[in-house]
């Protein structure tokens, strides 16, 4: 039961059409395919490496990790569809000389260069715009023309502010302080979210990728099998269990949806589930894993830079939404299969979960280390994943199943360098829309205006917030799509009063829902494309299956014990308790059943006591409760006399 049921060319297909950042270069060249291979284990091991020695000084660091990725973008990423794929035309070397040209240029002359932050001389403004330029370039090869054009309008923003309405003003800016603010300064381009790329980020994709080469995909699915495979509906189970695993540590939802839905889709419509059921089942788990600690696709980590709070913090606020998250996927897969008379896999056609544990069980000794490591230790997040990564191949020579070869190593670190390359990219473009945002105060308006437009209302501030991070984070991979909607949305809330956490939390939440939510959900798409399903259809089925995801952001806005946040052990435990209720009565709704079909006015009435239960409020969550109790006996009572 461990077969690949999709093969491994349809699956790079399958993320090549829907995953724009995928599609690179193939090259005839034998000896230009192994320098690059090297040059990207070299790229890999400075990072690695210098993770645990000592980075250099900022702007050399963040200069030379940016130039890394732009070379590495016009090697693999041609300029249109015509253009070469399987050589590097001319005009790309030319990119590349220049993209390394102003590394080394920061590099030989990096004190002076620190020192005219303010006053850029005219070399700087040429080298800047060259940059801007390289980097929009760069971006649009690899995801497409919208964070382009988002970063074109906020420079155009700068330069004319003097024109704009009154509520988004400001005094306007020469290009020179738009190049000095997104080149020289620590706000643009060199800021936090290449900071964060640079350093968290390249190192957890190569724990990822390292993982992957140990067998960490393949334990994640056995294992869920082992567990869930023979219960009711167990298929689906065991996909929302192991794409939710995977999704948390490789951070990208498309490419999650295809490596475990090329083996689940196929079991779920095996036992009875519908294409469009199927495929929004692993979509929806594989976006959720990005809400998923520990890792949390690598978003956790900017958000405690940007917060500036620990990692733990995060990680503790996050755990219990993400939990509810795939409770009510869980429970929605449940309800589906006992509607419709779904089994789950006979048990002696899986393995046994000791027999999992025995081969690869002991791949979960990195991840306790980590856990360990970043919760208990009080090491730092970069030394933490250093030693993590060191473990990850020492635990893999335990077993012969997993024993990696010198290849398999080398291979992680190649993989790590071009599985980082898009992620840094963007990355590196939204430092500019950031850079203008502080540069003019925009976020600031942006909250303002949000506020006006919601007409002091926080619920319908709340709804245009979602609305605004939703269409922001369309097509995006997560990492920018927060970085984004953290810089223009969270400032609204936080202006409300609301706690910085949930708000954070909040546009984080909506922003990787996208990915789900017609009409540009690629992580839904995808899934269709293995299931056969149609891709809207399959794109609504997602919605309802996340529809908890879609409440719950609401919840802890109203109530910050859902986030941990000011709230005592027995607090968090009756929070815990309620809001798992009012998941499971949003399951019932959604689905319809329970013990026998509902019909709407139980429906209405399980949908109205799960916001009660998930609410803050001693006497809502009485009265959530007496609805469920009576929900569940009315439904236990007819379901018996309908047996009679």
């Amino acid at each position: 039961m461990t077969e690949k049921i999709l093969d491994e060319k349809k699956q790079e297909e399958l993320i090549q059409k829907f995953d724009k950042e995928t599609k690179t270069r193939k090259f005839d060249s034998i000896i230009l395919t192994k320098s690059l291979y090297w040059i990207a284990i070299i790229i890999a091991l400075y990072h690695f490496l210098t993770s645990a020695l000592g980075y250099p000084a900022t702007h050399m660091h963040r200069s030379l990790h940016v130039a890394m990725m732009l070379s590495m973008a016009f090697v693999f990423y041609p300029m249109r569809k015509k253009s070469p794929k399987r050589k590097i035309p001319w005009y790309d070397y030319i990119l590349i000389i220049l993209s390394l040209s102003i590394a080394a240029y920061i590099w030989i002359d990096w004190e002076n260069f620190i020192n005219r932050m303010g006053t850029p001389n005219t070399t700087d403004v040429i080298l800047g715009t060259l940059l801007i330029l390289l980097v929009m370039e760069a971006s649009r090869r690899i995801s497409g023309w919208p964070l382009v054009i988002l970063s074109i309008l906020f420079i155009i923003y700068a330069l004319v502010g003097r024109s704009m309405p009154s509520i988004f003003m400001h005094r306007g800016y020469t290009w020179a302080n738009v190049v000095n603010h997104c080149f020289i300064n620590t706000e643009g381009i060199y800021g936090t979210s290449v900071s964060v790329a640079s350093s968290y980020i390249f190192l957890f994709i190569l724990f990822g990728s390292v993982m992957n080469k140990s067998g960490m995909g393949q334990f994640f699915n056995d294992i869920a099998l082992a567990i869930a495979g023979n219960s009711k509906g167990g298929p689906a189970k065991v996909a929302v269990i192991a794409s939710g695993l995977l999704g948390s540590i490789n951070g990208s939802a498309v490419a999650n949806v295809v490596t475990t839905g090329a083996f689940t889709i196929p079991l779920m419509k095996k036992t009875g589930y519908s294409d469009e059921f199927s495929g929004a089942a692993v979509a929806t788990a594989s976006v959720g894993g990005q809400l998923l600690p520990p890792v949390m696709g690598a978003a956790a980590f900017i958000m405690a830079e940007t917060l500036g709070v620990k990692y733990s913090v995060i990680i503790k606020s996050a755990v219990i939404p993400a939990i509810l998250y795939y409770i009510g996927i869980l429970v929605q897969v449940q309800l589906r299969a006992s509607k419709e008379g779904f089994v789950g896999i006979p048990k002696e056609n899986l393995l046994k979960a000791r027999d999992v544990l025995k081969v690869r069980g002991h791949l979960l000794i990195p991840i306790i280390f980590l856990l360990y490591m970043l919760l208990l230790s009080g090491r730092t997040v970069i030394f933490s994943a250093f030693w993590t990564i060191v473990l990850t191949i020492i635990v893999s020579f335990f077993r012969k199943e997993t024993r990696m070869t010198l290849k398999d190593i080398l291979d992680a670190f190649a993989e790590a360098t071009r599985s980082t390359v898009s992620v840094a990219i963007a990355c590196a473009i939204v430092g500019i829309i950031i850079g203008v945002v502080s540069l003019t105060g925009f976020g600031l308006n942006m909250a303002d205006a949000i506020i006006e437009l919601g007409h002091a209302s926080l619920f319908s501030t709340l709804v245009l917030t979602m609305v605004t991070c939703m269409i922001l984070g369309m097509g995006l991979p997560s990492i920018p799509a927060y970085l984004i909607t953290a810089t223009m949305a969270a400032p609204a809330l936080v202006q409300l009063g609301i706690k910085d956490m949930a708000a954070h939390l909040f546009v984080f939440y909506f922003a990787m829902f996208a990915n789900i939510t017609p009409p540009v959900a690629l992580a839904s798409f995808a899934a269709a494309g293995i299931s056969g399903g149609n891709p809207m259809k399959t794109g609504l089925a997602s919605v309802k299956l996340s529809l908890a995801g879609f409440i719950i952001p609401y919840m802890f806005i109203y109530n910050s014990g859902l986030l941990l946040l000011d709230v005592s052990a027995i607090g968090a435990l009756i929070v815990a308790i309620t809001s798992t209720l009012g998941v499971f009565l949003i399951g019932i709704s959604v689905e319809g059943y329970l013990f026998t079909n509902l019909n709407i006015i139980f429906r209405v009435l399980a949908l109205v006591a799960s916001i009660m239960l998930i609410n803050a409020n001693r006497i809502q969550d009485v009265i959530g409760f007496v609805i469920l109790l009576f929900i569940v006996g009315f439904q236990y009572i007819r379901n018996k006399k309908l047996q009679n």
